[in-house]
């Protein structure tokens, strides 16, 4: 190639360009290195696939421009904090149309993350283009929320910011996933809070006023990482993954939104039979389902969502023959698997992501029923338990039921959908039992006159017992199976088998959205 030299107007550019890569940051990238975390590019680039991504606002700088000189915001404010544009995720494993994303990162680096003027611009463009080329995103939402040193725009309460609104209309409409290091704070928390899927390290403190809000209410001042450490958002159900540091959340995100962009060909499965012995013959017997979940689902394709919050319940995506799925169960080892308000608020949350964008759903139940009791009450159980059964009943994605020992009342039929007859399919396994309530229970409240007239407690109790077994004898599945309550009992070894076949013959329903996805 015969030699030239660089035009003057393409060396600027290169120049300028130059300067807002960490290599001209090296001061500011040590701090960040020295404290345990990644820049916002080293995270970008681990994310997305190399070459893919295309940056919108790369010269932008702080709006600050009646305070500080042009080349100290060029050297010091790159992107104005807010590193954003598209590029690809899993293009190795999707293809490239599937692969399509979009991605947008603070900055911590630059004025703690903090939400700038030409930072909110950036973010009104990429909303729009989220919106109209149907991007799945990825948002790096660590900052400090709003921020009051910017000059070069005039303001009075900056209320008509549309960032937050565009945001929160994707809802529904695109996967969008919030990665959470260190303190992320106001508006930065909303970013994150309005997402579908929230991955946070456990060094995080996400909160909706940091120190400065918190003691301008005159509430005090709170150290930073005081405000929302996980060890209070993990149990709360604010996040739904919590990670050991940046590697590892943007090795998780990689992960999540695979669930969204497809199937893949390429799988491992582990021994069904260990299927046979998995659950607990005795109906009292508390277990973890946790292994039922990830011997069914391919080899190492299981994600838990918010594991620490309403234990009872458990929410995970999964792929299974290589196509995502949500699956939902109940954990005997807290309330006995018991529906309680907060688990049927994660359940019906769950079902709406899922019902978004098109994943199937597998229901494991082993459901005594909901929790009652005035304790139960308190915390608005009516209101909050039916919200399982609508998200249910609104499903337009299939859901697949598997009762595993016990489905028993209105608890086991919002497990179902509302119905053993609204899944697609639903079977049991050969020792599950099923009843309109416990069966003890049921055995207490008919035969109350009859069990009132016994006086020796002995023989009320032996009583109980006898009629206790009959029940249990009658709610069999197999005599469940015989009245066409349920399709069919089958090998709990089968059951992997059965549900990817049964997923075969539904068409695969196309990402229609819906109005929206609670946030909580």
């Amino acid at each position: 190639m015969p030699e030239y030299q660089i035009r003057g107007d393409l060396a600027e550019l290169l120049r300028r360009r130059g300067l807002t890569e960490d290599a001209a940051r090296p001061d500011a990238v040590a701090r960040r290195h020295a404290a345990g975390g990644r820049t916002a590019r080293e995270n970008v680039d681990d994310l997305v696939d190399p070459g893919s991504f295309v940056e919108y606002g790369r010269f932008t700088v702080a709006p600050q421009r009646a305070r500080r000189d042009i080349d100290d915001l060029i050297a010091r404010t790159p992107a104005d904090g807010l590193i954003a544009g598209t590029a690809r995720i899993n293009g190795e494993l999707f293809g490239a149309e599937a692969a399509a994303c979009a991605v947008l990162s603070y900055d911590y680096t630059v004025l703690a993350g903090t939400q700038g003027g030409l930072g909110h611009r950036k973010k009104d463009r990429l909303f729009e283009l989220i919106e109209r080329m149907r991007l799945p995103t990825v948002f790096f939402a660590e900052g400090g929320g709003g921020r009051p040193g910017d000059t070069d725009y005039p303001v009075v309460s900056s209320l008509d910011t549309r960032a937050f609104a565009l945001w929160a209309k994707l809802s529904g409409l695109v996967p969008r996933i919030a990665v959470v290091k260190g303190r992320c704070f106001a508006g930065n928390a909303v970013i994150a809070g309005a997402s579908d899927l929230i991955v946070a390290t456990g060094d995080a403190s996400l909160g909706m006023g940091g120190p400065a809000m918190i003691a301008g209410g005159g509430l005090g001042d709170v150290p930073p990482d005081d405000v929302g450490p996980m060890s209070i958002q993990e149990p709360n159900g604010n996040v739904d993954v919590v990670v050991a540091d940046e590697a590892e959340a943007v090795a998780v995100t990689k992960r999540l939104i695979g669930y969204f962009q497809g199937s893949i060909d390429q799988w491992t499965v582990g021994d069904q039979t260990a299927l046979r012995t998995a659950v607990p013959e005795r109906a009292r017997r508390a277990y973890d389902v946790a292994p039922v979940i990830e011997t069914l689902a391919d080899e190492g394709s299981v994600t838990f969502l918010r594991p620490r919050f309403a234990r009872e319940m458990v929410t995970a995506l999964a792929r299974i023959q290589g196509r995502p799925v949500g699956v939902i169960a109940n954990d005997t080892r807290f309330t006995a698997g018991a529906i309680t308000a907060a688990a049927s608020d994660k359940a019906a949350r769950f079902l709406q992501l899922c019902d978004a964008f098109g994943l199937p759903v597998v229901s494991l139940i082993d459901c005594p029923g909901y929790m009652v009791g005035p304790a139960a009450e308190a915390e608005s159980l009516v209101r909050r338990a039916s919200r399982m059964l609508v998200a249910g009943a609104a499903l337009r994605t299939p859901l697949i039921a598997v009762i595993l020992r016990r489905g028993y009342g209105l608890g086991a039929q919002a497990m179902a959908g509302g119905s053993l007859h609204e899944p697609v399919l639903t079977v049991a396994w050969p020792g599950a039992h099923l009843g309109p309530m416990g069966l003890e229970g049921a055995v207490r409240l008919g035969m109350r006159k009859e069990l009132d007239a016994i006086a020796d407690e002995q023989q009320r109790e032996e009583r109980v017992r006898i009629a206790t077994a009959a029940a249990q004898e009658n709610a069999k599945a197999l005599n469940a199976a015989m009245l066409f309550e349920i399709d069919d009992v089958i090998d709990p070894a089968e059951t992997r088998s059965v549900i990817a076949s049964t997923l075969m013959a539904t068409k695969k329903p196309a990402p229609v959205g819906s109005r929206f996805i609670d946030t909580w």
